[in-house]
């Protein structure tokens, strides 16, 4: 049985995993399911070898979780997780606010506005790996800007595993919800009210850890988790 999206055996690792993330992220792999490597290969009609690739590109983007003796799985990230994340990012990114407010120049909050635009397109759209990546990738701009490599290193790792998360769990419309907080909060940040950006920073994260909804039921199964199960 062939996956949902038409695959060939001209695939290589890179298609095969932007394949299967979509398959994850669009909740029709659930959290938890097995990557078999054969079931794989056998779906997408390709080898072992071009799996094992596209399944280490899936884990350093850390969709999938390697289990030693046991093989790859859909990453399954938990409320408790998620609530720890959320906490850390809400000291670290407050105090990010005010070092990247004293350094952002017109050129920055150009480049911020650009990244806005692109960032709306896509939190409508289904490839949720893309909305996904450009939501994070505003506050890593932001720290970028703030200029602290220390700092702009923990939040790339903070975001990346938030990322995930907020795949599984976070719908649309929420997706759309948070680009608008973005560009609420940097509307504050040219006006130079550092407490009120501090504040709709605060706010953001606040909202889109309570908004995730880990009772997401997922897509009854078909077209690859098919062919994996068999």
């Amino acid at each position: 049985m062939k996956p949902e999206t038409t695959a060939t055996a001209d695939m290589n690792g890179e298609d095969i995993a932007a394949d299967i993330a979509r398959a994850i992220t669009t909740h029709h792999l659930p959290p938890g399911t097995r990557l078999r490597e054969e079931a794989l290969a056998r779906a997408y009609g390709v080898s072992r070898t071009k799996i094992r690739a596209a399944l280490l590109m899936l884990a350093k983007d850390k969709l999938i979780t390697t289990v030693p003796d046991k093989g790859a799985f859909v990453s399954k990230p938990t409320a408790e997780e998620a609530r720890d994340i959320f906490a850390v990012r809400r000291i670290l990114e407050a105090a990010m606010v005010r070092e990247f407010m004293a350094r952002a120049t017109p050129a920055d909050y150009r480049r911020i506005e650009r990244h806005l635009k692109e960032e709306r397109q896509a939190a409508s759209r289904e490839d949720v790996r893309l909305r996904n990546t450009l939501l994070a990738d505003f506050h890593l701009l932001l720290a970028e800007v703030a200029g602290n490599a220390v700092l702009t290193e923990m939040l790339r790792e903070l975001s990346a595993r938030s990322s995930v998360i907020t795949a599984f769990y976070q719908s649309s419309l929420d997706a759309v919800c948070s680009s608008d907080q973005h560009r609420e909060f940097l509307r504050a940040a040219r006006e130079g009210d550092v407490e009120r950006a501090c504040a709709l920073m605060v706010k953001h994260l606040d909202h889109v850890e309570h908004a995730l909804d880990f009772a997401r039921d997922s897509h009854p199964p078909g077209g690859l988790v098919a062919a994996l199960l068999t």
